[in-house]
């Protein structure tokens, strides 16, 4: 069989799923980044109005995701001898760690006008090229292998090294970078603590970036090329990306993907608030209550792949998702009915841990579940239509995972103005009807979103059986092909 003809059934060398996972540390970083210090810090430390900060960074998602399905379906048609996927992911190692550390350094004394175009700029360039290695790569995981459960390990490998390097990141930063009181010299809310974080996450994105794209050079040989795509009109293409995207196997957790992401980006950008300022705690108590996660990350890898097997891919991420929704908003409503351990008790931090690990399992196994469902889409779209669009179908849920996630932060920081949250709050000082406030609306929405979500998600069409019906179906349609072709000769 040659090049281009088949995806290899042999399994995958571990080696090659860690490697393969080393690049979302940058991911987690990013993320850790994104969500609990860019708002805090421009809004609080830099002074920029949070509905100012929360529509840069809302504009620089969107940029972001709109590039993603160029990239996506720019690597599917690139044929290079680095293969379709490599030449980008080489391509943002230096990017990456350059606009990362510029994010954290605004330019002093700038006017409101000035900062916002800085971070605007900064955090798209940023965004961006994350997306050039990330999409590529991700698209990788269709390419690997077709095994329905191999898919979730390899997707468990990008998630633990993801996840894992996110929360180590953020309690590195709130354990040593930043002081126990936000307000003194060394705190939460002075600017040197966060030059200090750019100087070595920065770096660290770039390194696992570049021990990703070289560890898994050697696959380049053995991966699916496929023809080159013939050629067509820009609408024509157009056309066909549309169809790809709204395919009815993919619109499920397209449309899904919508509502949960706006839950999302508001759980991420107000979850700094709730902690700091509904529940009072100090920089190394948040910094206990995220290494909370590295227990759920261990929890969601023993779990998954078992219950995966037993219910399906899709039963399990809805329930799942269900589990997380229950443990956020269960203990801000205890706390609003007075039926929750006050601020300050010993007894607070050990049931938020609690909950905060059940939160991070429930998501962690549930989005490795949701990408390998993606990864299985893939095939059902290539025999329905032809084309081979693994970077597209994973940039599409991408580009509505930035967007509408951007647009959750948007309205987080349309929400923080509303209540008439105070800038540069001194924790246990801010009025606490207007932090209840926050938190209330923090849930309801939190709780609206993630139902429509699990609605959506819930006419996902693909199961076990249907995606082996699948892959046997393109392997005898294959085989006939060979077939032809050897006749004609």
């Amino acid at each position: 069989m040659g090049q281009g003809e088949g995806v290899s059934t042999k399994q995958v060398p571990w080696t090659t799923k860690l490697v393969y996972g080393v690049g979302t540390v940058a991911f987690g970083i990013k993320d850790n980044g994104f969500n609990a210090l860019l708002m805090i810090y421009y809004n609080q430390v830099v002074g920029l109005p949070a509905a100012w900060v929360g529509m840069a960074i809302m504009l620089a998602m969107v940029a972001d995701a709109v590039l993603d399905p160029v990239i996506g379906q720019w690597s599917d048609t690139l044929r290079s001898k680095w293969g379709r996927r490599h030449p980008f992911m080489y391509a943002s190692v230096l990017p990456v760690g350059i606009f990362y550390f510029l994010l954290w350094l605004p330019p002093a004394g700038a006017s409101d006008t000035a900062l916002f175009v800085y971070l605007l700029l900064v955090a798209s360039a940023t965004r961006i090229m994350i997306g050039v290695y990330e999409i590529p790569s991700t698209a990788l995981l269709a390419e690997f292998t077709q095994d329905y459960d191999e898919r979730t390990e390899l997707v468990s490998f990008r998630f633990f090294f993801g996840v894992v390097g996110g929360i180590l990141m953020s309690v590195f930063v709130f354990a040593v970078i930043f002081s126990d009181v936000p307000t003194d010299p060394g705190g939460l809310l002075d600017a040197s603590g966060y030059a200090r974080y750019a100087w070595i996450a920065a770096p660290l994105m770039a390194t696992a970036i570049f021990i990703s794209s070289i560890g898994t050079h050697r696959r380049i040989a053995g991966l699916v090329l496929p023809p080159p795509p013939p050629r067509q009109s820009l609408w024509k293409t157009i056309g066909d990306m549309a169809e790809t995207l709204f395919h009815r196997v993919n619109a499920p957790i397209l449309i899904g993907s919508i509502f949960g992401s706006m839950a999302g980006g508001l759980n991420a950008a107000l979850l700094i608030y709730m902690q700091t300022y509904f529940w009072q705690l100090s920089s190394d108590q948040i910094a206990i209550l995220t290494s909370s996660g590295l227990l759920g990350v261990v929890l969601a890898f023993v779990i998954v792949l078992p219950l995966s097997k037993w219910f399906g891919k899709k039963w399990t991420t809805l329930a799942l998702y269900s589990l997380m929704l229950v443990a956020i908003v269960m203990p801000i409503g205890l706390r609003l009915v007075g039926l929750f351990p006050p601020n300050g008790h010993p007894a607070l931090l050990g049931l938020l841990f609690a909950f905060f690990a059940v939160v991070s399992m429930s998501v962690v196994a549930a989005a490795i579940l949701t990408v390998s469902m993606v990864a299985d889409v893939t095939e059902q779209i290539l025999l329905s239509t032809g084309r081979q669009s693994e970077g597209l179908i994973f940039s599409a849920t991408s580009f509505v995972n930035k967007t509408v996630s951007g647009m959750g932060i948007l309205f987080s920081g349309l929400v923080l103005t509303l209540v008439g949250f105070p800038q540069e709050a001194k924790p246990g000082l801010v009025d606490m009807v207007t932090v209840d406030h926050l938190a209330i609306v923090f849930a309801v929405a939190t709780l609206g979103f993630t139902s429509i979500a699990l609605i959506c998600m819930s006419f996902y069409p693909v199961s076990r059986e249907s995606h082996l019906n699948t892959v046997a179906a393109l392997a005898q349609k294959q085989a006939s092909g060979s077939n032809e072709r050897e006749g004609a000769v």
